[in-house]
């Protein structure tokens, strides 16, 4: 069953530990099934009960699942392995348009911005037990908030929208309770719902969001909580359109119980509007994160919720971190106030050379996905073919096996490198990478 590999321990920590160091070094393979409590508990001499204990931390880390009478075995992804780590590096003489980062041009200067900062905190030092939240940025993304029509509530502030969405699903649900996530969708996400013992039930997703009858499938299988991107869908550049948000809050509706949470990083570099779902279920939440527009180390991003998931987020905030630093927060609000970024014209020079490569690929007969944000998402009949023959003409792609779960074959192009004397080049290697792929949904 464990090949030479023999489990030890006497405590269920030191079991479930001993489990967790042989996947991490290989010596457990992903799918390998493990041993019946019972019969482990006998070759180790230990109480059948102290198993099962190893084992549950085991699934609440995310490092093996349980199916029943078919037994526990090692995740085929364990929550160590990061979807980060399926990547192609670019040798010295290819092109990186792999790596979803924004474009360093139309970033602004952060000198003016810190030093801002700064100066405010000789005047004003930051201490402990004062609020987590600056009281200028706190209304600043709240007017921002209430412009887009997002329902009111408290403002909180994470590290960046993945720490907040893992904050939210912490505050709410417990391992084993099943997320609808996108598929494809956010690497990192399919990475941290596993990791923190959750279920991933994935959702197919179109041009215009998430598609309601999968939402409402999910739902009603038992998913708690569905994590959905308003724009800028990393991999597909989707938008939630004015009809798509209609029918999903519809289906919501029907659900109230439901967590939902809105991930928005696309609010400053996306220039189609936000049509939020919040305000139909109980229990809600939306992050947005400054990384895009104003730079990926500033770790910042604003959450506002209804009023018991703002809560529980901020009060499990001061057992960690306590707060996200206000010197942060105050270089944000210095950006903010001075219009050191033009979103038009950060969203219309993405744009340009987005919608120039998903018509030039079209014009070569290739399918193509990029309605918003910086990345285009390609369905192709070969995944790993395309990505290696794309690196021999030049160019290393995003394996599309880094974003989806059930969902076909694909590559991701992020545009912020390319210059629009680029475009033709790429898109010939593509279309010779890939071939004239079949008409079909990517989720």
């Amino acid at each position: 069953m464990l090949g030479e590999y023999r489990i030890q321990g006497r405590r269920a920590s030191e079991i479930a530990a001993d489990v967790e160091r042989a996947v991490g070094a290989g010596d457990l393979q992903p799918g390998q099934l493990l041993p019946p409590m019972r019969e482990l508990a006998t070759g180790l001499g230990v109480n059948p009960n102290t198993v099962a204990a190893a084992y549950r931390t085991l699934r609440e880390r995310g490092v093996i699942e349980t199916a029943g009478r078919r037994g526990s075995r090692v995740r085929g992804r364990p929550a160590s392995t990061a979807r980060g780590s399926i990547r192609v590096d670019a040798p010295p003489g290819v092109r990186d348009v792999s790596e979803g980062n924004p474009d360093p041009a139309l970033l602004p200067p952060l000198r003016d911005a810190l030093a801002a900062a700064a100066l405010r905190n000789e005047q004003e030092p930051g201490l402990y037990g004062q609020a987590p939240v600056d009281a200028e940025f706190a209304r600043l993304a709240r007017a921002h908030m209430d412009a887009d029509g997002v329902p009111p509530g408290l403002i909180a502030v994470t590290s960046g929208s993945l720490d907040g969405i893992e904050r939210v699903l912490a505050a709410h649900l417990r391992p084993g309770d099943a997320v609808a996530v996108e598929d494809p969708g956010w690497g990192g996400l399919l990475d941290l719902v596993p990791a923190l013992g959750l279920k991933p039930v994935p959702v197919a997703v179109d041009d215009d969001g998430p598609l309601a009858g999968d939402v409402d499938a999910a739902l009603a299988a038992g998913a708690r909580a569905i994590i959905v991107t308003n724009r800028a869908q990393n991999p597909t550049g989707a938008v939630i359109s004015e009809e798509r948000a209609r029918q999903l809050r519809a289906v919501l509706a029907r659900f109230p119980r439901t967590l939902l949470i809105e991930d928005d990083h696309g609010h400053a570099i996306v220039d189609l509007p936000l049509h939020p779902l919040a305000g139909v279920t109980d229990s809600w939440a939306l992050v947005r994160s400054v990384a895009k527009a104003y730079g990926p180390d500033l770790r910042v991003a604003v959450l506002t919720g209804d009023a018991v998931t703002v809560d529980r987020v901020q009060g499990r905030q001061q057992l960690g971190p306590g707060w996200v630093s206000r010197l942060l927060q105050r270089a944000v609000v210095h950006l903010w106030t001075t219009g050191a970024v033009d979103t038009s014209a950060v969203a219309r020079s993405y744009g340009e050379r987005r919608d120039a490569l998903v018509r030039a690929l079209a014009e070569r007969g290739i399918e193509a996905h990029g309605r918003s944000g910086m990345n285009v998402w390609v369905p192709v009949p070969d995944e790993t073919g395309a990505v290696a023959r794309l690196l021999h003409a030049g160019w290393a792609v995003a394996p599309g096996a880094r974003f989806r779960m059930s969902a076909p074959p694909a590559v991701r192009l992020t545009v912020s490198s390319l210059a629009m004397d680029d475009i033709g080049p790429v898109a010939d290697a593509v279309a010779a990478a890939a071939g004239p792929a079949p008409a079909r949904s990517y989720g």
